[in-house]
């Protein structure tokens, strides 16, 4: 765990002592600055070990851990998961559908998720794996100011997946 040490003897015999209000003791025992932290109900925390010398600081442990816990649930609120939206195209697409196709990617791209576009080939389209690539290359073509391929195209079964990322 950075910051603060919980628990720990400070190994230097003098200590920067700092109070629970921030206000600097100066530079005392070791003993003495956790005699002082006992009679105020506190703990004795070094703060910067490789300071010299040692900086410690008049805590409430309990309460110093709760508060970091509280920060990190915060920040844990505040991001955004990336999700991985998946658009799903066939190999002879129409150019209305293909520009329909279009926006979302450039929508879902936007939003700052991750798009997998998924081409389906059925039938005899498999022999013609070439459009099927070629239409991969026009999306990435098409998305390239905005987005980078971050896998690119292969066959799994019988479909080819790409996926795109933002920049």
């Amino acid at each position: 765990m950075n910051g603060p040490r919980f628990n720990e003897w400070i190994q230097s015999p003098r200590v920067r002592v700092i109070d629970e209000n921030g206000e600097n003791l100066g530079v005392m025992y070791t003993r003495e600055a956790m005699a002082q932290a006992q009679e105020v109900g506190l703990d004795l925390v070094e703060v910067s070990p490789n300071a010299d010398p040692p900086v410690a600081k008049f805590l409430d442990v309990g309460k110093y851990k709760y508060e970091a816990q509280k920060k990190a649930n915060a920040a844990r609120k505040t991001q955004k998961a990336q999700e991985i939206k998946e658009i799903k195209v066939r190999p002879n697409i129409d150019d209305h559908d293909y520009d329909t196709k279009m926006k979302k990617i450039v929508e879902f791209i936007g939003e700052g998720d991750k798009v997998k576009v998924t081409l389906r080939f059925r039938g005899r389209e498999m022999a013609h794996g070439q459009i099927g690539m070629a239409l991969l290359q026009r999306v990435q073509q098409d998305t390239a100011e905005i987005a980078k391929v971050e896998a690119y195209p292969r066959m799994e079964g019988k479909q080819m997946l790409m996926v795109l990322a933002p920049k």
